[in-house]
């Protein structure tokens, strides 16, 4: 953390000296040094999480929602600085709202399909923290702030939180829920221009470990994401 503190004083330092320098010059008199720029550091997105493999009888409800922000490393990888590859690190808040109740039991975690009369929400609630690898590619120069984007690549999570939650009329039971599975990876994708861009992930391990059953039948599943990311300076 501290690092990174220092390398944003130290980017903040640069833009101070190098404007008013820049903006004396003339197009002619550009020196190479002046295209050492770097795109997309920070970024912060939101979406919607689409459950896959459930079994049968279990669907989602309300809104599964995503939220996700961070720091990412950009290395430029030719002369142009329009191709490359990210590395980065931040946090993640992901919610997955189904008719399948959760409860401790003394023999481990029991599952249960709910019947909609019963229960007003039942989740996972997972708070991750995140290390994205992208390879960027992108329309951009140093001057231009408008640009195409298709960013590719892979994250692996570490859930540091996760919990199950059941809201009925009755009142609310809460717990940490170790069946979820600690560490998630899978394959992304961020296109877009300028400001709007999507932002697409899909899961290659379930959320749930391997020994969770629901009525003898293991819940295997996989995380489909889609949503928007915005990148910043």
């Amino acid at each position: 953390m501290i690092r990174l503190v220092h390398q944003l004083i130290i980017i903040v330092l640069c833009l101070v000296v190098w404007v008013p320098v820049l903006g004396q010059t003339t197009v002619d008199s550009i020196q190479p040094w002046d295209n050492r720029y770097l795109e997309d550091q920070f970024y912060v997105g939101v979406g919607y999480n689409i459950l896959f493999d459930t079994p049968e009888g279990v669907g989602q409800r309300n809104f599964s929602y995503n939220l996700q922000a961070g720091f990412i490393k950009d290395i430029p990888l030719n002369e142009r600085r329009n191709f490359g590859i990210g590395l980065g690190l931040g946090y993640a808040a992901n919610s997955y709202y189904t008719n399948m109740g959760a409860a401790e039991g003394a023999n481990g975690n029991q599952y249960q399909i709910l019947a909609d009369s019963d229960f007003n929400r039942s989740k996972f609630e997972t708070h991750s923290i995140e290390l994205p690898f992208e390879i960027r590619w992108r329309t951009s120069t140093a001057d231009d702030y408008s640009f195409w984007r298709i960013y590719a690549g892979a994250k692996l999570g570490y859930v540091f939180s996760g919990r199950s939650k059941l809201v009925t009329d009755n009142g609310n039971s809460s717990f940490s829920n170790d069946d979820i599975e600690a560490f998630q990876y899978g394959l992304m994708l961020n296109f877009g221009f300028n400001t709007w861009n999507i932002h697409t992930y899909y899961s290659l391990n379930p959320l749930l470990k391997d020994n969770t059953i629901l009525n003898g039948v293991p819940l295997e599943f996989r995380v489909l994401r889609i949503g928007l990311i915005f990148y910043i300076l």
